[in-house]
């Protein structure tokens, strides 16, 4: 047997040497994983196991060669919802989780809202959505087979209407009519290569990563079909990277079909989403 605290310390010390932003939450992430409990209830370990301690070491050099935390765990959390993850599809982050949430006060002040979720992915701001504002009807469109696997696994049984097709064309039967359109749309420059990190770059799938060379081709084909989807007066929120903060609501502002075109920040004060209305 090894002690709990000897255990943790070899490995947020193995995880910092090799870079992971967040050694010590990872750490106690994977024990936990390993020994079948909550990250808040290690204290009550005392000691570790040789089987036990064998698996997490192997998990920690996992995630020392950088494979993403959620993929070890396969299990993601988003707002209050608990997402199925892994090889083939974007790990949700913590600040799309606010967009999520401007789309749920957004839906939850109508009586019947129509939400449409562009680049679902993993399904989490569909799920999130439904979870949140139950008389909602939620749609999501993922273009790329493997991630749509992941979204029926995470959204079977939530009521939302996931479609396997491209946002430029899928959902006609709802043009004109829906009241919310969200989307955390690929925008990352190509040029921008090195600068991603490397659980990004080298796991998630480069679909759901990369959108031409200033990151916004993505953002120009949700503008045109938003514009489309929306009835007048309906609203669009979507992410795109912190350079991006005034860049991607000039797509917006440059069509003159929106109004309203506001940046929102994230908790770190970086440019993270905007969002605007459809003018009549």
């Amino acid at each position: 047997m090894t002690a709990r605290r000897a255990v943790l310390t070899a490995a947020v010390d193995q995880l910092s040497a090799a870079g992971v932003a967040s050694p010590e939450h990872d750490a106690a992430e994977l024990l936990a994983h390993v020994l079948g409990t909550e990250r808040g209830r290690l204290v009550l370990v005392d000691d570790v196991d040789p089987t036990a301690l064998a698996a997490y070491d192997a998990l920690v050099r996992r995630r020392a060669a950088r494979e993403p935390l959620q993929h070890l765990t396969g299990v993601a959390w988003f707002r209050h919802v608990e997402l199925a993850v892994g090889p083939g599809v974007f790990v949700p982050r913590p600040e799309t989780e606010l967009l999520a949430g401007w789309a749920v006060e957004q839906a939850g002040g109508l009586e019947e809202p129509v939400v449409v979720d562009l680049c679902t992915g993993s399904g989490a701001v569909a799920k999130a959505v439904a979870h949140e504002v139950p008389h909602a009807r939620v749609h999501a469109v993922e273009v790329d087979p493997a991630a749509h696997a992941w979204a029926e696994r995470n959204l079977a049984g939530t009521g939302v209407d996931l479609r396997l097709g491209d946002m430029a064309t899928e959902l006609d039967e709802l043009l004109g009519s829906v009241d919310v359109v969200v989307c955390n749309p690929p925008y990352v420059p190509l040029e921008a290569w090195e600068s991603v990190s490397a659980e990004a770059r080298d796991h998630d799938p480069h679909l759901a990563l990369f959108s031409g060379q200033d990151g916004l081709d993505a953002w120009r084909v949700l503008e045109r079909r938003a514009a489309l989807l929306l009835r007048p007066e309906g609203v669009l929120g979507a992410e795109h990277a912190d350079v991006q903060g005034a860049s991607a609501p000039g797509v917006l502002s440059a069509t003159g079909r929106w109004r309203e075109v506001r940046d929102h920040r994230d908790l770190a004060g970086r440019a993270r989403f905007v969002t605007a209305r459809l003018a009549r």
